[in-house]
Parts: structure tokens; sequence; C-alpha cells
């Protein structure tokens, strides 16, 4: 038997990169699968490539009307679901002198409350003894330049998963993230790079990872379903897949 045969999961961000490869994953093995997407055209794409078992819909989660139009499919579709993972998130990379007002509410807006209130919305719907995991980031802590804001937003991303594993406990739904290193993407987290812009971020990420390489979103698939699936004595906790650059990162060099 597939292990997910009998599992219902909601894949927040779920139409590329890592949130597409969780979504197959789970459909490899036999889940029911709801994945969102704000692009259109990676709502087809993904659409296309994971087939009839997955309903792929355009869902913005800076959009509260979205948000709720959401809650009605997941209740339509499954009644109650098992797992969520919430994948959303958008970057700006820019020193803290050059934010504006627009970049900073367009990120907090996604990574933050779009997730928060995603969370709050479907909450109801999950079984007891399910799992949440989010998409947090290395960037959350070390005081990385031109990051300021980004970091901000998933380290209050993450303080609301410590708080929701918390308050989950009765239900014992356990809540945990993971914590993404470099991952070739197609937007390396950072939309409208230029062609040349991506091959710059990619050197200087596989120079700084200490394994000298980027991960898959395969890779971080693997982990979130760890978590989501296997890590049964495990909630509030960080797991990094950043080929150990994260540690290297507690200690910037000033």
């Amino acid at each position: 038997m597939s292990r997910y045969a009998d599992k219902k999961a909601v894949v927040i961000g779920g139409t590329h990169g890592m949130g597409l490869a969780i979504a197959a994953a789970l459909l490899d093995e036999g889940a029911a699968v709801v994945a969102t997407g704000r692009d259109e055209t990676n709502v087809d794409k993904a659409g296309a490539e994971l087939g009839e078992r997955a309903v792929v819909v355009r869902s913005d989660v800076t959009s509260m009307g979205d948000i709720a139009a959401l809650g009605e499919l997941v209740a339509e579709r499954f009644g109650r679901f098992h797992y969520l993972f919430v994948n959303v998130g958008t970057a700006v990379l820019e020193p803290i002198v050059a934010v504006t007002e627009e970049s900073y509410d367009r990120q907090f807006a996604v990574n933050t409350k779009g997730a928060f209130f995603t969370v709050q919305r479907l909450l109801p719907l999950m079984e007891d003894g399910g799992a949440m995991v989010f998409t947090s980031s290395i960037a959350d802590e070390g005081g990385q330049p031109t990051m300021g804001v980004y970091s901000a937003t998933k380290a209050a991303l993450f303080s609301f998963a410590q708080v929701l594993a918390s308050e989950l406990l009765p239900r014992r739904i356990r809540v945990n993230a993971v914590s993404p290193g470099f991952i070739d993407t197609p937007s390396m987290g950072v939309p409208g790079l230029t062609a040349e812009q991506r091959t710059v971020l990619q050197a200087v990420g596989d120079e700084m990872t200490p394994m000298k390489r980027h991960g898959s979103a395969e890779e971080v698939a693997r982990a979130a379903l760890f978590l989501a699936a296997d890590a049964t004595f495990t909630t509030g906790v960080k797991l990094p897949v950043d080929g150990g650059l994260g540690e290297r990162l507690q200690y910037p060099q000033f």
C-alpha cells in the first residue's frame, strides 16, 4: 500500500519549485492533494504535471476573498484533511536604506499575513492528529545584508509556527518548519531575476554553502514530508535543509 493512500493534503504555494515537489511526492505515494498558486501560468502547468488526482487552483494568499474561497473548496472536496504545507514566499534583496513601503508591505503581505490567515481559515478543517509544515528560510536569523525585510517576515512566520505548536497540542496537531538555504527553483526565491542575475546568485550560493552545491526542490520536499508524516514526536522545531550553510551564518563577519 502507498504510504499516504488514506491521507488528504493541502499545499499552499504548490504550483512550482519546492511546493510542487511536495505535491508531487504526496501524489506519488497515494495522497489526495489540493495545491494552490497565484500565477495562472504556473497553475496551468502544475495541473497538467500533477494530473487528475490533484485539485490545482489559483489562490492568492494576499486576498482575504481568495482565502475564504479556498476554505470553501477544501471543505467541499475533502471535508477534513490531514496535512497542511504552507510554502509561500517572496523576497526583494535591498539594503535597509533602499526599502520602500511598497516592497515592505508586499513581503509581509505574502510571507507573514497571507500565511497567517490561510492557516487560520483552514485550521478548523484539519483532522486532530494531523501535521502542519511551514517553509521558513535560513535567512530568518543571522542578520544577512540586503535581507532585512525578508528575514523579518520569515522570523515572524516561525514565531507564529511555534505558538501554533503550543496551542494545537490538545488537538495533537504537530507544527514544524523546514528552513531551506540555496535551493534550485525557478525563481531562486527572488522573483524577477534576469538570467544573468540568476547565474550570479547560483555561483554565490555554491561558494557560500559548505556542501558547495544548491539543494533540490525534491530534497526540501523529503524533509517536509518527514516532518509531516514520520517525525511523530517532534513539534515546534525548524529543520535546516541548507547544506550546512545555516551554521556558518550564525557568526557573520562584521
